[in-house]
């Protein structure tokens, strides 16, 4: 199993990470490392503000190739396994009204 850490600075990064169309949600992780769908990622995340990370069971649900259209940043989308955190409601209590932008994030 791979292991990768994500500390979010800003509500900004976060914002530009968060799949919320996922259904436990996601994030997505800026990486030129090549996974294959359905990978399993244990995802160490610390949000905005936090002192202490959290430890997730993702697996790569979304892959950004490098070269992709529009710029976009290589990387996975990692959709969460088990959220006995509850990071999801976390995240998207960090987020509040921004989670009705139209600005474009790393996935849509």
């Amino acid at each position: 199993m791979n292991n990768f850490a994500l500390e979010f600075k800003n509500e900004r990064e976060l914002y530009m990470a968060y799949m919320p169309f996922l259904k436990q949600g996601g994030l997505f992780i800026k990486t030129a490392e090549q996974f294959e769908l359905g990978d399993k990622i244990n995802l160490e995340v610390t949000l905005p503000g936090q002192l202490e990370s959290v430890q997730l069971d993702t697996s790569v649900c979304w892959i950004t190739p490098h070269g992709a259209q529009n710029g976009t940043e290589p990387g996975v989308g990692v959709a969460f396994l088990s959220d006995e955190h509850n990071v999801r409601n976390q995240i998207e209590s960090n987020l509040g009204r921004m989670l009705n932008s139209k600005e474009a994030t790393y996935t849509m």
